[in-house]
């Protein structure tokens, strides 16, 4: 008889649970639900123990005592098999009044089985060398497991985007495991294992659902981001208030530092917010930790008595102090979703200074909003790429020595889903920020190429396009290769192409920069310096980088004839650039005073509106032909 292998899953099942006890835990919803399922797999091993040994004692043992104890057993499988239903509803419905509802029907349903299993017969065989049960409540048992079981995995199909994938493998793992040897029972009664399997397959949930290390930090003992994506999603789901703190520690004294003196510094920050009995603690990066009140009150009162305390000291003699960047969330339920609060998080890493009150970043509608906008923006970005739903305009340049328009700058447009354009002030600093300006930035050279294939402004005195590269494209080392490849493809002379970079990309990857541009130009292309006078200004910045042309910005020129300062410096500029043997363009010309003003100054370009806007393809060529 399989007593010895029931015996094992028993054992099993309380070492599970001595582990399950042992560590601490999250108050997740889902964790009373496992130990429903826990209790009920456990009982239902122990009657069916029971009931084998009470068969295999049939000649000392009532008749009546023996039907109780395998009628026990069937019942035990049913509350089960409900168990199991009411587990995966509680990951789906949990807190919701549609749980409630689910519950009391469940019950009601195995409520009528259970009786229906008490009323009918049953029968036993005591044939050698097992002995086993049969009869209308034996298979009215198996009609109630699969019933349930099947209801579990429609839930787990009709409600997948609900469940976490890892819940919904296991599920279906532990399921087929019942169902399969199940169905070798039912075929014959003699081989008991239905009841090893559903302890086989609690232990594959543990393992995988509900081990309480899976949410705890190695590390730190502290619950990990999986632990507090959890919790949040539950607080969400559940309509509760909760408050956030986050502090982000300087690198020397990371979460996971090994320095002597830095590790015990460490531990006692550790310590210390770990014995916060009003919030759970979470390690969220290497050197980030956030904690989560249900109280909002508390988590106010909290963060004054946090920042006295860091800005006591700490360590051994106390001098080592620690001065972490503060993020506060007063209220988590503005969100609709867990992984909305860690994203705020990033995003108040990213730009907290636009949200700073005193001394910490304050997350509130403000910040959501701005980040909601940012990520709409990069999912434009996006489908424009994806749907070529991107346009370049033009806006022609004038030479002041030949008295036309010989070139032009490639402005970048996007359109959304409505055909209706984003104006590049919106999308181009996140693109920046999210690194697809670089891909962005070749599919304008693409289309600039493309254009100057296929109309040949040159015939109608078009010398060179302008097009820019942005701060990430000049620290892409393959910039150069992929350029020209792009050009060979059109068949384009590089004396058509002008690449405008900026003073802050020349700062900052200043080799990949140099690197690129000699290469682009031993290709026979030329390039300007964009922006001249938002920056630093560094005149060295045009010294050192092989420009031909050297752009003013709009604000210059606007400055020019609004400040006598301005006046002077840009006198200078123009002076020294001259002596350079440099060409400049001055941009945002607007009136013929301001024209006349440039040309006076012996200005080579003139870039504004008081030629033209920025033109479609269309607009430009009509703008340009005779």
């Amino acid at each position: 008889m399989n007593i010895k292998t029931q015996c094992c899953g028993i054992i099993l099942l309380l070492i599970i649970w001595i582990f399950y006890g042992y560590n601490k835990k999250i108050k997740l919803i889902t964790a009373k639900a496992f130990k429903r399922l826990f209790w009920s797999d456990m009982i239902c091993l122990v009657l069916d123990v029971l009931s084998i040994l009470f068969l295999a004692h049939h000649d000392i043992l009532p008749d009546l005592v023996i039907n109780l104890a395998c009628k026990a057993y069937l019942v035990s499988l049913v509350i089960l098999g409900m168990s199991a239903y009411l587990y995966i509803c509680t990951d789906i419905y949990g807190g919701t009044p549609q749980y409630g509802k689910r519950q009391i029907s469940a019950g009601i349903e195995a409520l009528a089985g259970i009786i229906l299993i008490l009323v009918l017969p049953i029968y036993k065989s005591y044939d050698k060398p097992s002995a086993y049960t049969h009869g209308a409540s034996v298979i009215l048992t198996y009609v109630f497991c699969v019933y349930f079981l099947s209801r579990v995995i429609l839930l787990l199909i009709i409600q997948k985007k609900k469940i976490d994938r890892r819940r919904r493998d296991t599920m279906y793992v532990w399921i087929l495991l019942w169902l399969v040897t199940a169905a070798i029972q039912f075929v014959n009664n003699e081989l008991l294992v239905v009841g090893f399997a559903s302890t086989v397959g609690m232990i594959i949930i543990f393992l995988k659902l509900e081990n309480p290390e899976l949410n705890i930090d190695k590390s730190t003992g502290m619950f990990n981001p999986q632990g507090m994506l959890l919790y949040m999603h539950q607080l969400l789901k559940n309509g509760n208030k909760f408050a956030l703190i986050d502090l982000v520690l300087p690198d020397s004294i990371s979460v996971c530092s090994i320095v002597e003196e830095s590790n015990v510094v460490r531990v006692e920050v550790i310590s210390y917010l770990m014995n916060i009995q009003d919030a759970y603690v979470f390690k969220n990066t290497e050197n980030e930790v956030v904690l989560i009140f249900e109280d909002e009150k508390k988590a106010e009162s909290y963060r004054n008595i946090l920042k006295k305390r860091f800005e006591s000291g700490w360590g051994k003699l106390g001098n080592t102090f620690i001065n972490p960047k503060w993020i506060y969330m007063p209220d988590g339920s503005m969100v609709d979703r867990a992984d909305d609060v860690t994203q705020l998080l990033e995003y108040a890493k990213a730009n907290g200074s636009n949200y700073m009150e005193d001394d910490t970043v304050m997350i509130r509608s403000r910040m959501l909003d701005a980040m909601y906008e940012e990520k709409k923006t990069e999912l434009l970005i996006m489908e424009a790429l994806e749907h070529d739903r991107l346009d370049v305009f033009y806006q022609p340049i004038y030479s002041t020595k030949k008295q036309r328009i010989v070139s032009a700058e490639a402005l970048v447009r996007i359109r959304d889903r409505e055909d209706k354009l984003i104006p590049p002030g919106i999308f181009i600093p996140v693109a920046e920020k999210n690194g697809s300006i670089v891909k962005l930035g070749e599919a304008v050279f693409e289309k600039v190429c493309c254009f100057i294939r296929d109309f040949k402004p040159e015939q109608y005195g078009i010398e060179y396009i302008e097009v820019n590269l942005s701060v990430v494209q000049c620290a892409y080392e393959q910039l150069a290769g992929h350029y020209i490849n792009i050009m060979e493809k059109y068949s384009i002379s590089p004396k058509m192409i002008n690449l405008e970079i900026t003073e802050s990309a020349s700062a900052e990857s200043k080799k990949i920069l140099l690197d690129n541009m000699n290469t682009l130009i031993d290709y026979g292309i030329h390039f300007s310096l964009d922006d001249f006078g938002t920056g630093e200004s560094n005149l060295n910045y045009i010294v050192e980088m092989p420009v031909d042309i050297v752009k003013f910005d709009r604000s210059m020129t606007v400055s020019y004839f609004e400040s006598k300062k301005a006046k002077y410096v840009m006198d200078a500029a123009i002076r020294m650039i001259h002596g350079m043997k440099l060409d400049i363009v001055s941009e945002g010309i607007e009136t013929r005073e301001q024209f006349e003003t440039m040309v006076e100054l012996g200005i080579s370009y003139v870039q504004g509106y008081y030629f033209s806007k920025p033109l479609s393809e269309q607009e430009f060529l009509d703008f340009i032909r005779p």
